[in-house]
């Protein structure tokens, strides 16, 4: 089993009480300590199975600040980080990423996504994802009237939210949505000083000094 992978195992039952599922982990060297990036996302599973339309607000800021929290001190606990220090990055999934389960197209119910299936690409908004197909709508265009487009989700070769800068009008889930997009790509980093207090990848262009100053996130064994 990799690192990211019992990273993965070690996390899932942490954030599982916080309504939270992990999305993906990765490891990867940073200087001379590894940077872990963890995504994370909310858990859908309490859905009904026949509600495959009603929107699912994306994580809040605070949201995503508890999880650090919480994989922090999990990691810093356990023993699957061993001796060397990390760096560790927690945040939920951006716009543009690729949606590759039926989960991760269901929470983007009401947002503008991008399919690529076997018969060509359609852009659209997500009007509903169910077990076993979705079902897009479709803005008209100067050359063809607004359609309703139904895939059967086993022909989605590659889907992906598109950014709006002008989206439609009105719910508090939409303009929740927007601000979570606008801030999203600075959240992680805003809420890692926040915890760690201090932006330690600055080091690596002194690492003569590394074993002197060790950083917060770092766990030395």
């Amino acid at each position: 089993m990799s690192t990211a992978q019992q990273i993965r195992a070690a996390l899932e039952p942490v954030l599982a009480p916080l309504g939270l599922v992990v999305e993906d982990v990765s490891v990867s060297p940073a200087g001379k300590r590894r940077l872990v990036r963890v995504l994370v996302d909310t858990d859908i599973s309490g859905l009904d199975d026949a509600d495959t339309t009603s929107p699912v607000p994306p994580l809040s800021l605070d949201a995503v600040a508890e999880a650090t929290r919480a994989v922090s001190d999990e990691l810093d606990a356990g023993e699957v980080m061993g001796q060397a220090p990390y760096v560790l990055e927690v945040s939920s999934p951006g716009v543009g990423r690729t949606l590759t389960s039926r989960d991760q197209l269901r929470r983007q119910v009401g947002r503008l996504v991008e399919v690529a299936h076997a018969e060509g690409t359609e852009t659209g908004r997500l009007a509903e994802v169910g077990s076993d197909r979705l079902v897009l709508d479709v803005p008209a265009t100067r050359k063809t009237a607004a359609r309703r487009v139904e895939l059967d989700l086993d022909g989605v070769q590659r889907a992906a939210v598109q950014v709006e800068f002008t989206r439609p009008a009105a719910t508090g889930d939409d303009e929740h949505a927007e601000e979570h997009d606008d801030q999203h790509d600075d959240q992680h980093d805003d809420q890692h000083d926040d915890q760690h207090d201090d932006d330690v990848l600055d080091d690596d262009e002194n690492d003569e000094n590394d074993a002197d100053e060790p950083s917060a996130p770092e766990r030395d064994n």
